[in-house]
């Protein structure tokens, strides 16, 4: 989550300094969510939380309101989208454990590998103790099993984005929301193509060559890379020192 909010907050200023893209977070909750967190408190929970590996107690308001700043509508909504879940089946002789992420991880007991039985053995084994198999008499009953839905069924990559007012976003491509203008996903775009909702960061030293802008209708949006404007459609231009002196230096 903190490593997110940061991730986003340093693609939406031209800031490279820490504290510095820290202070410009502080301002964008503040004026785009009406969120006050000052950049001192974030740096206490990311240096302890991140760079420390250490635990700290914040409240589920804070997370609810960072989880907004990220896209999402609450904090539970931002742990639901997290595509890990994990499933331990216990037996006699060892410990079965399937992490199942985008590329899943057996860990198989020794036992197995030494009698040679392989993935479809382990497969099997992991059924028959968990109730995906089940004998009565002569006859072999199959009942259908979850575990082997989802490692026969993997998640459909989401292979369309779309443009979420200052960054693309990854979505599937059945998506029918009509207020989406859903397009093939670009890796480079959707990681790099952004937004500065910061203008009054932007000046000539540290927006030339580093920076492009659109103008339309006498406004000037600055974005982080190359292209067209998403909202637009027009050609983006590399910034000069005089569109920076006369448009950027001052707050949206």
């Amino acid at each position: 989550m903190l490593e997110d909010v940061y991730e986003k907050a340093s693609n939406a200023t031209p800031e490279t300094s820490f504290s510095g893209i820290l202070k410009s977070l502080e301002k964008d909750l503040l004026d785009d969510f009406k969120i006050f967190l000052s950049y001192k408190t974030f740096e206490t929970y990311y240096k302890t939380i991140v760079e420390k590996d250490e635990d700290y107690n914040i409240k589920l308001t804070i997370l609810n309101d960072l989880s907004c700043y990220v896209g999402y509508d609450s904090f539970r909504d931002y742990c639901l989208d997290w595509k890990t879940i994990e499933y331990t089946v216990s037996q006699t002789l060892s410990k079965i454990v399937i992490n199942i992420t985008n590329k899943p991880i057996f860990t198989m007991p020794e036992f197995m590998k030494q009698n040679g039985l392989g993935v479809f053995g382990f497969i099997f084994i992991a059924l028959l103790i968990t109730g995906g198999i089940v004998f009565s008499g002569d006859k072999r009953k199959v009942r259908e099993n979850s575990m082997l839905s989802l490692l026969m069924s993997p998640e459909t990559p989401r292979e369309c984005m779309y443009w979420d007012k200052t960054e693309y976003k990854p979505i599937e491509c059945t998506d029918k929301n009509p207020h989406r203008n859903l397009v093939p996903v670009d890796s480079v775009r959707l990681k790099h193509f952004k937004k500065i909702t910061r203008k009054d960061t932007l000046t000539v030293g540290n927006g030339m060559g580093v920076t492009w802008y659109s103008k339309f209708n006498g406004e000037v949006e600055f974005f982080t890379m190359d292209g067209k404007d998403p909202d637009t459609g027009r050609e983006l231009k590399s910034s000069t020192p005089h569109i920076l002196d006369k448009y950027a230096g001052k707050p949206n």
